[in-house]
């Protein structure tokens, strides 16, 4: 029962920590970069309502209440990535972690979705036969959360440095750092473009 909980565990880790697939990682760094640690709360509830949106996404397709072409979940989730960046551009200056927070808590249950979406078909693969597929799927998310706060707090801690130690402004930060997410995101939207 134990080496269960632990591959469950095991495997939402390393799915978040791929570094062969990093686009989780990128979704969070942009997610996150415009917050201190002042605003762990909001990190914390936004981190959340991904694994929430993603788990949501796990259950539909594993149960096949909801079965989506593969193609274009795979082109969404760079999609959802540069989205993100880009908001955080866009509105860089109008401090963004100080903004109301339900569009922001809704998009980002909206891009956990799209992203568990794409793990469904490994997932449904690797839990045939199994009992319980529910048990089995919130250990996996347990995996994912904890990952995803593995993440964000050097995401904020390096925030931390490059505006108090180097004195970046927070508007230079969130531009940099979400220009940096989407340069690196543009390879993978290229991958996946689907016209």
């Amino acid at each position: 029962m134990f080496s269960d909980f632990w591959f469950n565990l095991k495997l939402g880790l390393f799915h978040v920590l791929d570094w062969n697939a990093y686009d989780h990682i990128l979704f969070l760094i942009a997610l996150v970069v415009a917050y201190t640690f002042s605003h762990a709360k909001r990190v914390f509830w936004l981190v959340s309502i991904f694994t929430l949106g993603h788990t949501l996404s796990l259950i539909l397709a594993a149960y096949k209440v909801i079965e989506i072409n593969n193609i274009w979940i795979e082109f969404l989730i760079p999609v959802s990535i540069l989205f993100t960046a880009l908001y955080n551009i866009i509105f860089a200056k109008s401090n963004i972690a100080n903004q109301k927070i339900n569009a922001l808590y809704g998009f980002t249950l909206f891009f956990g979705l799209i992203h568990g979406f794409g793990f469904s078909y490994y997932f449904n693969m690797i839990s045939k036969g199994t009992e319980s597929k529910l048990l089995m799927l919130i250990e996996f998310a347990l995996g994912v959360e904890f990952s995803q706060v593995l993440v964000v707090i050097p995401v904020l801690f390096i925030g931390y440095i490059a505006q108090n130690i180097f004195r970046f402004s927070k508007n230079d930060w969130i531009l940099i750092s979400s220009s940096i997410v989407i340069g690196l995101c543009i390879p993978i939207l290229r991958e996946t473009w689907i016209w």
